[in-house]
């Protein structure tokens, strides 16, 4: 029997509650979608419910963002009273201005160069594209633990879900990571797509307008497609949420993972 809605608000909160009492320093990521604004949500009641001071945020941005999400998270973040921190790889972006720029190996820096080495890449140059297997991780994952590192985050919020994707299906709420080390917090693995548009629906929480265009998981601008005229809380919940994502991802999803991202 399915967990009532209510009662799957709560656990959430019991994990943030415990996350904020374990971690000295945790970080909510943020990215503008749904699942991460409900996570961002529910970490704002958890600390309006107690004497809890509200995390800080982050928002990777990739290098191929849609205006509608980085006008969304401004929003956010003044409504909502917040400390969002942008992060990037800079270093990346200084030779690429658009996906599908050629990006060369020896322009970057050490570590970025010790990184493309860490995944096997051999290549002298590869063309920008944040969705790919060494853009994915330059441009997220090492960004994102760069910040970790020069900020001390011993814990990550994220708002990952077991139904998402099959490469998350046996997460935990509390997952160790190292290099760098820390934790990762996943206070809504137990939700549905369809609990998570019910509970943003009717307690109404604001969401990015990309989904009333019909955009039903959000990702890079260049490779992300709207896949009806429908919002996506109307569409057929039943079928593949990522269909409209960029699927060469999502076959090395269990490889990303493994290296840290999310």
């Amino acid at each position: 029997m399915a967990m009532p809605l209510e009662e799957r608000i709560e656990k959430s909160k019991e994990i943030i509650r415990e996350a904020l009492e374990k971690f000295d320093y945790p970080v909510v990521a943020f990215t503008g979608g749904k699942d991460s604004t409900l996570t961002l949500w529910l970490t704002k009641q958890v600390c309006e419910e107690s004497t809890k001071k509200m995390p800080e945020c982050m928002f990777i941005n990739e290098g191929s963002v849609f205006d509608e999400i980085l006008e969304y998270v401004e929003k956010i973040n003044r409504e909502w009273n917040l400390k969002i921190h942008m992060v990037e790889n800079e270093d990346v972006m200084k030779q690429t201005k658009k996906v599908g720029n050629t990006v060369f190996v020896e322009n970057l820096n050490r570590n970025n160069q010790k990184e493309l080495n860490r995944i096997g890449f051999r290549e002298k140059s590869f063309v920008f594209n944040p969705e790919s297997f060494e853009g994915n991780h330059l441009m997220k994952t090492v960004a994102m633990n760069e910040f970790i590192v020069s900020n001390g985050i011993d814990a990550v919020i994220t708002g990952i879900r077991w139904d998402e994707q099959d490469a998350r299906k046996d997460e935990t709420y509390f997952s160790p990571r190292e290099d760098p080390e820390h934790i990762r917090v996943h206070p809504i693995l137990h939700f549905r797509e369809k609990d998570v548009w019910q509970i943003l629906r009717s307690k109404n929480i604001p969401v990015n307008k990309l989904y009333a265009m019909g955009y039903r998981s959000l990702g890079a601008k260049a490779t992300t497609e709207k896949v009806s005229d429908k919002p996506a809380w109307e569409q057929d919940l039943e079928t593949s949420e990522r269909t409209g994502r960029a699927q060469d991802k999502e076959g090395i999803m269990k490889r990303l993972r493994d290296l840290g991202y999310m």
